[in-house]
């Protein structure tokens, strides 16, 4: 019998001044290159939905460029941009979507170019066209959305993409399926989000935009409400500066001046005691949200994850293990995985083993 072609896939991830390509063959990466805009040229555009056309061109050249028949492409896959609370999956791009990404329907992003090129790309070469676990991902249980005050509602935005493929590979280092498995993962990057998957779903998680959780190497996390309240108020500082405050200039930055770890690291090892505490205090906060998040799964933890740049540092997972083995097994997925999961997703529908979702409002 004659062994089946592997499915190749074009993904595409698109930063505020970078687009990112890949082409996989089934699971392996055989191409890749990060395309590097110059300001000046996306400065010609008034929205960043408006680039799509733009960065489809160079797409398109670069791969002409390193002999890649796009005629044998099987699916593109784009970055999910910022579109109506959906659940996670991977869903065919279609016209509702493709309406919503160039409207901005939550907002305005380099990332709404994903599904734009896919969709433009997909048309092209009568091919399939998907995004998977866009940043809006919510499957938050009712319960998790009460705040305490009715005026605000607790929101689910987190780094779904990388949660979602790290559950996974967790599950698969315990010999289940995501879907039977309760799993904590912890996304620590510049900003960090700890989830509580349970049996495949995020049914809880901080929202780590906009300075919920624990603090990070520049965003504030969470912080004592009267105070942030009166320090808004006391007319030292603009709604701008409040809000670089909370993310930008807010966690570790704002008490030693850079949100680089490893310099940080460096700054400990020559004694600087400051550095230290502050270092700490950051992994204490989030082996703290991790012990609260294991309360949401009653307790029942499989394993929990730590991905994102800050899992390549072993001090600082070590200070989180020492914490939190008692729940559970860690285990570490450090770096971001975006190109692969986007790929795993879209082969995930190529191969039947599970359905596209469709995008309907």
């Amino acid at each position: 019998m004659a062994e089946k072609s592997p499915k190749m896939l074009l993904i595409i991830n698109p930063g505020s001044t970078s687009t990112k390509i890949s082409i996989f063959k089934d699971e392996r990466e055989v191409y890749t290159e990060t395309i590097t805009h110059k300001i000046e040229e996306l400065s010609r555009f008034n929205r960043a939905s408006d680039q799509d056309l733009y960065r489809m061109e160079i797409i398109v050249r670069k791969l002409r460029e390193h002999n890649i028949s796009v005629n044998d492409i099987d699916a593109v896959v784009g970055r999910g941009g910022l579109l109506r609370p959906i659940e996670g999956g991977t869903y065919t791009v279609n016209e509702q979507m493709v309406a919503d990404l160039k409207r901005g329907v939550l907002g305005d992003h380099p990332s709404n170019c994903g599904g734009l090129i896919a969709y433009a790309i997909g048309k092209a070469l009568d091919c399939q066209a998907f995004i998977v676990d866009p940043v809006v991902v919510d499957e938050m249980e009712e319960v998790a959305r009460i705040s305490g005050m009715p005026l605000i509602e607790r929101r689910s935005i987190f780094h779904a993409l990388n949660q979602k493929a790290v559950a996974r590979d967790a599950a698969g280092k315990i010999g289940k399926k995501y879907g039977e498995t309760n799993l904590i993962v912890v996304h620590m990057g510049g900003g960090i989000t700890v989830g509580a998957h349970r049996k495949g779903r995020v049914v809880d998680v901080n929202n780590g935009l906009d300075g919920d959780g624990p603090f990070s190497p520049e965003r504030s996390g969470s912080v004592p409400v009267g105070d942030l309240v009166k320090a808004a108020f006391s007319g030292e500082y603009t709604y701008p500066e409040m809000k670089k405050l909370i993310k930008g200039l807010g966690g570790m930055v704002a008490y030693l001046g850079s949100h680089d770890v490893k310099e940080i690291e460096k700054r400990i090892g020559k004694g600087d005691e400051k550095a230290k505490l502050i270092y700490e205090a950051m992994a204490y906060q989030v082996s703290k949200e991790i012990g609260a998040i294991a309360t949401v799964l009653l307790g029942k933890v499989d394993a929990i994850a730590l991905t994102g740049g800050l899992a390549y540092s072993k001090r600082f997972t070590g200070l989180i293990k020492n914490r939190v083995e008692f729940i559970a097994p860690v285990y570490l997925f450090p770096g971001e995985q975006e190109m692969r999961a986007l790929a795993l997703g879209g082969l995930r529908v190529l191969l039947g083993q599970e359905e596209a979702k469709t995008y309907s409002f």
